[in-house]
């Protein structure tokens, strides 16, 4: 699963249609080049690869008073279906070889309807579980001596504590924490 993918496909989605200085600006206040290692060149990249794959329809836009040429980009019907599919592999999936996946994800959480994100929530759980129980008896067949028992260890304590992180999650999505995709607003416009 692409990060970048994801990032750039929900950036462009939140704008509607913006050209590849506003998808990177907004990319990169989010500081996705440090937990994601995804760089302005690899922005551009990915939309010019995405609107190829027909993701992203492309507008070239002429020089005006606004500004010289430029390339707007908006999500089309399969860009969307691929924006979801990647963000519910973000949130359901634990890869720990690819821990920016959730980050992107949560990055895009309220653009699914609330009882989908807990339900992928707690399909992350199931394979949180399966990661601990695949690690924990190697770490009690450890020797006490072997300095490996900590990577185990280390290995073991992050399934717990992503475990109890995410169980939380859930909590305040059950809670009515934040407007999620077809919820309104609350009247008085505060976050949920």
């Amino acid at each position: 699963m692409s990060t970048t993918r994801l990032l750039v496909l929900g950036g462009v989605r939140r704008f509607g249609r913006a050209h590849g200085y506003e998808v990177r600006r907004e990319l990169m206040s989010w500081g996705s080049d440090e937990w994601a290692h995804v760089n302005p060149g690899s922005i551009y990249h990915a939309l010019k690869q995405l609107a190829k794959e027909g993701l992203l329809r492309a507008h070239e836009v002429e020089e005006s008073e606004a500004g010289p040429p430029h390339t707007d980009y908006e999500i089309t019907e399969a860009g969307r279906e691929e924006f979801l599919r990647l963000l519910r592999f973000a949130i359901s999936t634990v890869d720990i070889r690819h821990p920016e996946m959730l980050t992107a994800g949560l990055g895009f959480l309220t653009e699914l309807p609330r009882a989908e994100a807990i339900t992928l929530l707690r399909e992350r759980l199931d394979g949180l579980a399966g990661w601990r129980a695949s690690v924990s008896p190697h770490l009690d067949e450890q020797d006490p001596s072997d300095h490996l028992r900590e990577l185990l260890g280390y290995w073991v304590h992050s399934a717990e504590s992503a475990t109890t992180w995410t169980r939380g999650l859930i909590g305040r999505l059950e809670a009515g924490a934040y407007v999620m995709a077809g919820e309104a607003p609350p009247p008085d416009g505060t976050p949920g």
